[in-house]
């Protein structure tokens, strides 16, 4: 029975010191391990001021958040254009759109994505949820 404890003890041992290395450290950022990126579903919209006939109704639809250089590119689904080369500040794991040629908030963290978002006489609206 003493040697089942031991041999139980040690197991119990290493396991803790395989999870310690492998967990992810307290100062490990997660901006850094592009937290951000995925694909994000719920309802979309898309507004060209100029062509009433380029809008898209709101609907359940997915973005699908990347990131080029210091960047994020937002891939819309249900055909509305893309918004491409968004500039972000980091805090506390969101990330909040700063200035870039159009006005609005984009806001993102893990789990939520917010847009209402105006460019070019163009606005993109959405409330999603990483898929």
């Amino acid at each position: 029975m003493r040697k089942f404890i031991q041999t139980l003890g040690l197991g119990m041992l290493i396991l803790t010191a395989i999870i310690s290395f492998t967990s992810c450290s307290k100062d490990d950022d997660p901006a850094d391990n592009n937290l951000f990126i995925g694909k994000y579903e719920g309802k979309i919209a898309f507004d060209d001021l100029k062509d009433n006939s380029k809008d898209v109704a709101s609907a359940d639809g997915t973005i699908t958040v990347t990131k080029t250089g210091n960047t994020y590119n937002f891939a819309f689904g249900n055909s509305i254009p893309n918004l491409n080369g968004v500039d972000f500040e980091e805090k506390d794991n969101v990330l909040i759109n700063i200035g870039s040629a159009g006005t609005g908030v984009i806001r993102i963290d893990a789990g939520k994505l917010t847009i209402g978002y105006t460019k070019d006489d163009k606005v993109w609206t959405a409330d999603c949820q990483r898929k």
